[in-house]
């Protein structure tokens, strides 16, 4: 019973995880690496057409975007996940699809005028399509068969529509283990969703850590502080953009305009209005007004019972076409556009950005987390001049953010899902946070609750059965040479450093064993110690 870690391991995307028992091959999540690539990911171990199945804990790309990728490449198998997911996914992957055919598409373009080879993209829209006609949907706390002696139960994790947690209850000859994997664990008291619901039991927890270093800090009456940004900005005379992500934070900043607007919070722009520019975020905004109120707070479910829409008011205007996008920026009126992607990587933001960055009365709010190396990350860190399109732009606009708006728990908050486990995990490994981060939660899980908590590495391996560290991973940064190409490391370096990372594993299991076994260990560690130093 051998687990893999293959994605999101000291960095913040593309979760991908391999579990393998009795010939069996189940894979959870597989998503693609946005922002900075810090540690090389190490390759699938095997041929996507020998995985027999996959779970999915939520529709976000970073853990959903290379499926067709894995249909492109002989994957046949069933994508067990939740309705809202399958539902969300049917939105993004296409556009995902789209976005790689349309850069194929530019790229060909550039390598035809100078003669450069044909650029194939990742996928296509073919393929997106084969990979959602795989999905197989689940109810939240059903129970169901995902392959022999493996049975699976989604629950609520209160981060995104249809997001879960996912527990597995696998057997091996006369063992079984249950594993939970923690997807993105919600914030508590957002708009529209439930909380993150609790689990009790198990062996191994796999959990996230995005926030593991730091606080949200005191929560924030969420609608009046974004009035105060509308009422300010709008009595400058300029636009208030937000970098939004399309699916999830585009709706919930929908349902604090809908109560800005119902109290009349910004005096003297009553009338203003509202653009949501990223036709997959016109989409997604369809699927949250038409279906799953069941994942809705109560407060939500409220709204729907009285027949009120929580996301939809007066001035709310839904960008679909490339033409429509372009006038929203020739409307003198001060206005909100939201936009996508959050963390200004792809998509309309940029050029929203591109009229708006040099504009002194224009303010940019960001309203959610920004990987390292992305546009959003640089602007929120003060950058006074970016590129975009080729053309330098100055930053004269305001840059803000909504303080403690994030669908992903903080510190505290993952703190709190983790102590729902009633005995001790054997082992609860961090992943899905940035390098030092996964770390420094780990580092917490132990000295604050005692538990035994491992920060794996990308291609790090696990046997479940016996608790041991198999193989470690890819423990080397890659290092940027001048011009900022990647460095090649050391393979018989980085071989060393395995075996020293896996010497430390095996020390660590050793805790509790007898004195007379330990002192001959240690001896044993210092004559090596002795015999190599220098």
């Amino acid at each position: 019973m051998k687990l893999s870690f293959l994605g999101a391991a000291h960095e913040v995307t593309g979760s991908c995880y391999l579990l393998q028992t009795g010939g069996f091959n189940l894979m959870v999540d597989c998503g693609m690496e946005q922002g900075r690539d810090i540690y090389e990911n190490q390759p699938l171990p095997l041929a996507p057409g020998q995985v027999d199945c996959m779970l999915l804990t939520h529709a976000h790309i970073d853990h959903s975007g290379r499926i067709p990728l894995m249909v492109k490449n002989g994957y046949k198998g069933p994508v067990f996940t939740t309705g809202a997911t399958a539902e969300l996914c049917g939105i993004m992957l296409r556009d995902s699809a789209h976005i790689q055919e349309f850069e194929a598409e530019w790229r060909n373009r550039k390598a035809k005028r100078s003669g450069g080879e044909e650029y194939q993209p990742l996928y296509t829209m073919q393929d997106a399509e084969a990979a959602l006609a795989l999905f197989h949907e689940v109810d939240y706390g059903e129970t169901v068969e995902v392959g022999p002696n493996i049975r699976a139960r989604f629950t609520d994790v209160g981060h995104l529509l249809g997001s879960a947690s996912i527990e597995l209850w696998v057997t091996e000859g006369e063992e079984t283990r249950k594993i939970v994997f923690s997807g993105d664990i919600g914030n508590t008291h957002q708009p529209l969703l439930r909380d993150p619901q609790p689990i009790h039991e198990a062996d191994y927890v796999v959990m996230e850590s995005t926030y593991g270093d730091r606080s949200h800090g005191p929560r924030p009456d969420y609608v009046p502080a974004l009035a105060a940004v509308l009422q300010d900005t709008f009595d400058r005379g300029g636009n208030l953009v937000i970098p939004s992500f399309a699916v999830g934070r585009t709706q919930e900043m929908l349902y604090f305009l809908r109560q800005i607007k119902e109290q009349n919070l910004v005096k003297g722009h009553e009338n203003f209005t509202v653009y949501v520019d990223s036709p997959m975020a016109v989409e997604a905004t369809q699927v949250f007004k038409t279906s799953w109120a069941e994942c809705y707070d109560e407060e939500a479910r409220t709204l729907v019972m009285q027949g009120v829409n929580p996301i939809n008011f007066r001035g709310l205007k839904l960008s679909l076409s490339s033409d429509d996008s372009k006038a929203i920026n020739f409307d003198p009126e001060p206005k909100v556009i939201l936009s996508a992607s959050g963390m200004c990587e792809a998509g309309r933001i940029r050029h929203h950005l591109k009229h708006n960055l040099w504009r002194p009365e224009s303010t940019v709010l960001f309203v959610g987390y920004q990987s390292p190396g992305t546009l959003g990350r640089a602007l929120v860190e003060g950058a006074k001049e970016v590129k975009l399109f080729g053309e330098t732009i100055e930053v004269r606009c305001k840059v803000q953010v909504l303080a403690g708006v994030s669908g992903h728990a903080d510190n505290e908050g993952l703190m709190n899902w983790v102590k729902n486990f009633e005995t001790k995990p054997r082992t609860v490994f961090v992943t899905h946070g940035e390098d030092e981060v996964c770390d420094i939660f780990a580092n917490r899980l132990r000295a604050e609750l005692g538990l035994a908590a491992a920060a794996p590495y990308n291609g790090a391996e696990y046997d479940l059965l016996t608790g041991s560290c198999l193989v470690v991973g890819n423990t080397q940064r890659i290092a940027k040479e001048e011009g900022g190409g990647k460095k090649r490391e050391n393979p018989v370096f980085r071989r060393l450093l395995d075996a020293g990372h896996r010497l430390l594993n095996i020390i660590k299991a050793k805790e509790g064993h007898a004195n007379k076994e330990l002192a001959r260990f240690a001896s044993q560690v210092e004559a090596l110690c002795d015999k190599w130093q220098d």
